[in-house]
């Protein structure tokens, strides 16, 4: 700070030749807590989320920063998601708002926030940031000392000016993501229209209603003023130092497991679907890891394995990553539809399921998955596809998935046993032998039938066989032709 105490605190301008070497009368005081990380000296603030995007700067341009860049490149799908979670953010910073002010919610501002999905918590982690055009420890920054009414020091203020940019160190693409919710609420305040591509809003018209524009001019609002971000600056580190905390704070921390976060997130609205109607209603038990022991099989079902099988029945994904309320609140009965068939078939769910029953194996209810898809939810489900779906919801549990049904050893029996077995037609339904499909599915040893682990390249054809036995319509003829995973 400038200039600074015996105790290394800030206090006021001593002169005005302090204040024109130091800044102008367009600098922006800023309050601050100091602490000290590791032993370095930072500060602590929180300031509107448009103040701090217009005060900040990310150096990642190879041609404007050249030697300075100390970031990664920007992953323009990840700064899209958080786009979509801070605009979600500022709704309910927005609803906050009028709920503090004791002003009355329009239903409109409750329902774009369910449109958007609603969460038990919402919040931005501090970003950290660096102030380059300073003195490490920042003695050359001006500032003063804030009491509170016992004469204790509460705070302190310091002055930025124009050459203080604060430069992102972590959080660029929380900062890209900002960026584009206000090109969106500029959008939507001046054209009074939903963009018909790439909208942070899912809605089915382009039209905004009054309750949705009087909550984007209130979103804008709370940005500039209500809604704030937590700021950690540090104070004159050269680029070197700066590339050294990124790296520290990207690398040296352990990454989540994927069972674990899944479990506890309760925003993406699948995972809901999942605890709320699989779980509770239909009492699936689920482990957060995989049982490679079939005679220690418990009748649960891996939460990673749920969640696929949940991403290609909704979205015909391999991840739920992309799920909105918009997309999956429409087709929740359906999917309801399936897992209580599933829960329906004979062994699933007991002790030892996947040695009672082939369906216990994740791969068969992807392929069952996959099939509800394409006859309810696929943009090019055939005409009759409420009478199809039906036929094989209702078919699911009188399919024959025991081991020894020879349908899942097509591949492994001879053109004489498929005669005798009585499988012979599968040959219409399944993929031609011309080397273009992987038609190793898997193996019937001791028993039982183990499909392979190539689960994008078994299921679809588990589904060919599927189709065959309850008179599905076929996916290689012509005339019929499904979206492709």
């Amino acid at each position: 700070m400038y200039p600074a105490n015996e105790q290394g605190n800030p206090t006021p301008l001593s002169s005005l030749d302090d204040l024109v070497e130091e800044g102008g009368t367009a600098d922006k005081p800023v309050k601050v807590f100091i602490g000290h990380n590791l032993g370095f000296r930072t500060f602590m603030t929180y300031i509107p989320m448009h103040e701090f995007f217009e005060m900040s700067e990310v150096a990642n341009d190879p041609v404007r920063d050249g030697e300075a860049i100390s970031q990664r490149k920007l992953d323009p799908g990840h700064a899209q998601k958080l786009a979509v979670y801070i605009l979600k953010g500022l709704v309910t910073a927005a609803i906050t708002s009028r709920t503090v002010g004791k002003k009355a919610i329009p239903p409109g501002f409750i329902n774009a926030q369910e449109n958007l999905g609603r969460q038990p918590y919402l919040s931005l982690q501090p970003i950290v940031t660096n102030i380059r055009e300073c003195e490490p420890r920042g003695e050359s920054l001006r500032g003063e000392r804030m009491s509170a009414a016992d004469g204790q020091t509460a705070a302190f203020k310091i002055f930025l000016s124009q050459k203080h940019v604060l430069w992102v160190v972590d959080g660029q693409h929380r900062r890209m993501g900002m960026e584009l919710v206000f090109n969106f609420l500029n959008d939507v305040r001046t054209k009074g229209v939903y963009p018909k591509k790439g909208s942070l809003y899912p809605s089915d018209t382009q039209e905004i209603t009054p309750d949705e524009a009087l909550l984007w001019e209130e979103c804008y609002v709370v940005a500039r003023t209500f809604c704030t971000v937590g700021i950690e600056i540090h104070l004159g580190l050269n680029v070197d130092q700066e590339r050294q905390l990124f790296h520290d704070l990207n690398r040296l921390g352990k990454k989540v497991e994927t069972s674990i976060a899944l479990s506890f997130d309760s925003a993406n609205p699948i995972n809901l679907f999942i605890k709320d109607r699989i779980i509770n209603n239909l009492g699936v038990r689920v482990q957060e890891r995989d049982q490679a022991d079939w005679h220690q099989d418990d009748g649960s079902i891996s939460r990673k394995d749920l969640v696929a099988i949940n991403a290609i029945l909704f979205l015909n994904k391999t991840n739920i990553a992309s799920a909105t309320p918009h997309d999956v609140t429409p087709r929740v009965n359906v999917a309801y539809r399936f897992w209580e068939a599933v829960t329906a078939i004979s062994g699933i769910g007991e002790a030892q399921a996947r040695e009672n029953t082939v369906a216990a194996q994740p791969v068969v209810l992807k392929a069952l998955a996959k099939l509800v898809f394409d006859f309810a939810f696929s943009n090019r489900k055939p005409e009759n596809s409420d009478e199809i779906l039906n036929t094989l919801l209702d078919g699911i549990t009188e399919i024959d998935f025991s081991h020894n049904n020879p349908m899942w050893q097509y591949f492994d029996l001879s053109d004489a046993q498929r005669v005798t077995s009585g499988v012979s037609d599968l040959a219409l339904y399944v993929p031609s032998d011309d080397g273009s499909v992987n038609r190793d599915i898997g193996k019937f040893q001791g028993g039982f039938m183990r499909f392979g682990a190539k689960h994008n390249d078994i299921y679809p054809i588990i589904g060919d066989m599927i189709r065959w036995k309850l008179n599905l319509p076929n996916r290689h003829k012509k005339t019929f032709e499904l979206e492709s995973f």
